[in-house]
């Protein structure tokens, strides 16, 4: 499974790298789905960048999203956007992030996040960058990150 999963990699690298900004892309790993991997571009200097997505899953069994690494920062966390009275914060999401049999869990701007602290350099719109995603059941899934414009908008989910 873990060839597998190496070839699928390398299959979407090659494929973002000739096609430019590949628009609306995706990586299975058994049951699951993650669709659509994209950040907002950063400004030079800024500390911190977040990674959206749509987690899906298709199997008969929950599964959970652990964490998720790379090299693009310092530190890779779980976060949420929380309202407490009229004042929006963010937090560290404790124990990962559930997902239920047959469901979907959107990554997405004011919600769900992968935060990005420390950036190791801007995120530049046009560029790609790797994210490990470990899972529970499915274990570690690699995906391409694409960078899109800083005012960029969510794509709506594709349904399969």
């Amino acid at each position: 499974m873990q060839r597998f999963r190496k070839i699928l990699f390398a299959a979407l690298v090659l494929g973002l790298a000739g096609a430019g900004s590949a628009g609306a892309h995706e990586v299975k790993a058994d049951a699951l789905t993650v669709d659509h991997p994209w950040a907002r571009a950063t400004a030079p200097g800024a500390p911190n960048g977040a990674v959206y997505f749509t987690l899906e899953n298709e199997g008969a069994e929950a599964d959970r999203l652990l964490g998720a690494s790379g090299e693009v920062a310092e530190r890779i966390e779980l976060h949420e956007h929380i309202h407490e009275g009229e004042v929006m914060k963010m937090r560290e999401v404790a124990g990962g992030v559930a997902l239920p049999a047959k469901s979907e869990v959107a990554f997405a701007p004011g919600g769900l996040h992968v935060m990005l602290l420390g950036l190791k350099q801007p995120l530049a719109a046009g560029s790609t960058f790797p994210l490990r995603l470990r899972f529970e059941r499915a274990g570690e899934v690699d995906v391409q990150v694409e960078v899109e414009k800083a005012d960029a908008k969510p794509t709506p989910h594709r349904h399969h």
